[in-house]
């Protein structure tokens, strides 16, 4: 049976599929739609497999929230940019998200062995090498974390269009419009500045322990200040170290918005708390930033086209 064009670009609107894999599957199986439908589905798997070995350091992190009570961020990682802007795929991670906000799951695995929340006979797992099938990708979940306030709330911001996504947790008795505000105006520092802890209180004894050993080393490098007396080499040593603090620990951290360049986080907080009378401290943070820790392999993208266009 002859393939015509039009019936390429029907399984193709179908499924998602590449036109080139349209066409193939529609000469496999003389022109039977429903039939090139299982032909993509069945081969995309094979695929999906084939491409366990390929980086997916793109994508997307997306926030799914019930009022202020909870909130969810995932991060699902695609190979290209161009893929993590494509509907299909924003769509999935939004159903991911979802499913993340409703989950008991521990971890990751447990969370892709639970049951698809959009289709109960498949797994999240399954869905998603149906997604890899059609988006022709290899594409992942990568992570996935859950806050819910105890005593408070907590409000989400994304930036960049979905590359970063931040979760801030408040304790306060006092939730309206001036309180998410500021936990929002917190969210985007944190999307910023990308503090690692909310307070000193966090840091462990033996981080500062290593880092002064590290610092030590730096000094004892350096033939001037080597010959500095004991005394102001811990007094160096301990300046470094604060200044440090200030730069990872989020309430010590100047706040983005200040005024007069000095305020830090902790004293803005505690200028909210004074205007809306209640204490409003930040409880947690979660940030999730787009294909972080993972190592980019670079691609002339325009050769691997050509590649696949001459298969």
């Amino acid at each position: 049976m002859a393939i015509s064009a039009s019936m390429v670009k029907e399984l193709r609107e179908m499924t998602g599929a590449g036109m080139m894999d349209c066409k193939k599957a529609l000469n496999e199986t003389d022109g039977d739609m429903d039939a090139a439908v299982e032909f993509l589905r069945k081969n995309g798997q094979a695929k999906a497999e084939k491409k366990a070995g390929r980086i997916a350091a793109e994508g997307i992190c997306k926030i799914a929230s019930n009022d202020d009570k909870s909130a969810a961020v995932v991060e699902v990682n695609s190979e290209t940019d161009f893929v993590a802007k494509n509907e299909k795929f924003q769509t999935f991670v939004s159903q991911v998200a979802e499913q993340a906000l409703s989950t008991s799951a521990a971890d990751i695995d447990a969370f892709l062995a639970e049951k698809w929340s959009q289709d109960s006979s498949k797994t999240v797992s399954e869905a998603l090498v149906e997604q890899i099938a059609v988006i022709g990708e290899k594409l992942s979940i990568r992570r996935f974390e859950k806050v819910t306030a105890s005593n408070g709330c907590v409000v989400s911001y994304t930036h960049g269009g979905g590359k970063i996504g931040v979760i801030v947790e408040a304790d306060t008795t006092v939730v309206n419009d001036a309180v998410k505000e500021a936990l929002t105006n917190i969210a985007m520092q944190v999307a910023a500045l990308t503090p690692k802890y909310v307070s000193r209180d966090e840091v462990s004894a033996e981080y500062i322990e290593h880092e002064k050993e590290i610092l030590r080393a730096q000094i004892m490098n350096d033939p001037k200040e080597s010959q500095k007396p004991e005394k102001v080499i811990n007094g160096m040593i301990e300046g470094r170290v604060s200044k440090e603090m200030k730069e990872i620990c989020l309430l010590d951290q100047v706040y983005v918005k200040a005024e007069d360049g000095k305020q830090t986080v902790a004293k803005y907080l505690e200028q909210v708390s004074k205007e809306v009378g209640a204490t409003v401290a930040v409880k947690k943070f979660v940030r999730f930033e787009t294909g972080e820790g993972i190592e980019k392999k670079e691609e002339d993208f325009a050769a691997e086209v050509a590649a696949q266009m001459n298969a």
